[in-house]
C-alpha cells in the first residue's frame, strides 16, 4: 500500500487535510511552472459532488497546487475530492459555511503562506474553461497585470448562452462595480475566473473583503486602493453541464448594491483623502449634494402642487439648476476618476487585441 501523509490545520474555522503518496509527493516537489512561476488554483466548493471531479481533472499540468476549499458541504463533495488521485490536490474543510468569498480567502491565505507566485480561482461546477487558465495565469506570471479576470461578455455567445436574468443582473452589477471600484475598463464583474499575484495577496487585508457572493466586486474596490493593474480577458461561457445555481437576483442585487455603495465611499476616503488627495472628492460631494437637494425640493414641490398649492417659476428654475449642476459635478468626478485610473489596465496585449 502506498505511504500517505495527513496534515491537519485549524485557522479561521478551517480544517485542512493534505494527503499524497510518496511518489506523488516527489512529483509535487518538482514544482510545475508557468513562465518560470509557480501557479496554484483555488477551487471553492459547496455541494458539488457531481462536478468537482470533472473540474479538477481538467486543470492543466502546469498548475503546481490545487487548493479545494469545501465550504461545509452536506453532500459527497469531500469524499469525491478524496477519491481523486491527483497529487497536487490539498483539501481544506471549513467547520462552518463562510460563503464563496470566505472559501476563496481561505485558499488565498494558503497560497500566500506557500509563497505561490500566481493564484487562480476556478469554480467547482465545471463552468470555467480550463483552456483559458494559461491566458489568465500567464498574464500575471509575465507581470503584465496584477489581477487578471475572465470576461464572458467579449464573445458573441454570451447573450445566447447565459440565462437572460443572470445576464441582465450581471450588466447592472457591472455598471455599479465600475463606479465603486474605479476600474472603468472592466466588465462582467461577477466572473469568478481570476488570477492574482503573490504581491497583492500580501498587500491586501483579506479579512476585510466581503465573504459572500459579492466577493469579486469588493475585491476590485480593495485592489484599486492599492493601484493594482487589472485587465479583462475573453473567456468562453459554459452553461448546461449540470450546474445548480442558488443565486436569487431579487436578494443579491440589493445586497451587492449596498455593498458597492459602502465600498465606493470607503475607496474615496482611502485613496483620495487618506493616502493621497484628489479634488474629485469635492466634485463627487457637490454632485451628490446638489442632486439630493434638487430631488428633495422637486418632490416636495410636486406634493404641494398635488395638494393645490401654486409653484413659482423661481422654484422650478432652482430645482432644474440643482439637478443640472449635480449631474455635471458627478460626471466631472467620474471623468477625473477615469483619468486617475487609466494606467491600471496593465501592459501587454489581450487575445482580442491580437486578433484585430
Amino acid at each position: 500500500m502506498p505511504h500517505s501523509v495527513r496534515h491537519v490545520r485549524k485557522r479561521r474555522s478551517v480544517t485542512a487535510w493534505w494527503w499524497c503518496t510518496t511518489t506523488a509527493c516527489q512529483a509535487v516537489a518538482s514544482h510545475a511552472m508557468l513562465e518560470g512561476k509557480r501557479v496554484a488554483v483555488v477551487v471553492p466548493a459547496h455541494n458539488e459532488e457531481k462536478l468537482i471531479g470533472e473540474t479538477i481533472r481538467g486543470i492543466p499540468q502546469f498548475v503546481d497546487r490545487i487548493y479545494v476549499v469545501d465550504d461545509r458541504s452536506t453532500d459527497g463533495t469531500v469524499a469525491a475530492v478524496r477519491a481523486l488521485a491527483d497529487p497536487r490536490v490539498e483539501l481544506i474543510e471549513h467547520e462552518r459555511n463562510l460563503g464563496v468569498g470566505g472559501a476563496i480567502i481561505t485558499g488565498y491565505e494558503r497560497a500566500r503562506d506557500d509563497r505561490v507566485e500566481v493564484t487562480a480561482v476556478m469554480a467547482a461546477d465545471a463552468q470555467m474553461d480550463p483552456g483559458d487558465l494559461e491566458m489568465l495565469a500567464g498574464a500575471v506570471a509575465r507581470g503584465e497585470v496584477d489581477y487578471a479576470k475572465a470576461n464572458r461578455l467579449f464573445t458573441g455567445q454570451a447573450w445566447e448562452v447565459i440565462p437572460r436574468y443572470r445576464y441582465l443582473g450581471n450588466a447592472v452589477l457591472s455598471l455599479l462595480t465600475k463606479i465603486a471600484s474605479g476600474y472603468w475598463h472592466v466588465a462582467d464583474s461577477q466572473a469568478g475566473y481570476t488570477a492574482i499575484s503573490l504581491r497583492y495577496l500580501e498587500l491586501l487585508d483579506l479579512d476585510r473583503i466581503y465573504q459572500r457572493y459579492g466577493f469579486p466586486n469588493d475585491l476590485l474596490v480593495h485592489l484599486n486602493v492599492w493601484n493594482a493593474r487589472v485587465r479583462d480577458y475573453p473567456s468562453r461561457p459554459i452553461y448546461g453541464v449540470g450546474e445548480r445555481s442558488g443565486i436569487r437576483l431579487r436578494r443579491v442585487i440589493p445586497t451587492i448594491s449596498w455593498l458597492l455603495l459602502k465600498g465606493f465611499f470607503w475607496r474615496m476616503r482611502e485613496k483620495y483623502v487618506i493616502r493621497d488627495f484628489h479634488p474629485l472628492v469635492f466634485f463627487y460631494f457637490l454632485g451628490i449634494l446638489a442632486t439630493l437637494l434638487g430631488l428633495g425640493l422637486g418632490i416636495a414641490e410636486l406634493v404641494l402642487r398635488i395638494l393645490g398649492n401654486d409653484i413659482t417659476p423661481a422654484t422650478i428654475v432652482l430645482v432644474a439648476l440643482l439637478l443640472i449642476s449635480g449631474s455635471q459635478f458627478t460626471l466631472y468626478a467620474m471623468w477625473f476618476d477615469m483619468e486617475s485610473n487609466r494606467d491600471l489596465g496593465g501592459r501587454g496585449r489581450r487575445r482580442t487585441d491580437q486578433m484585430s
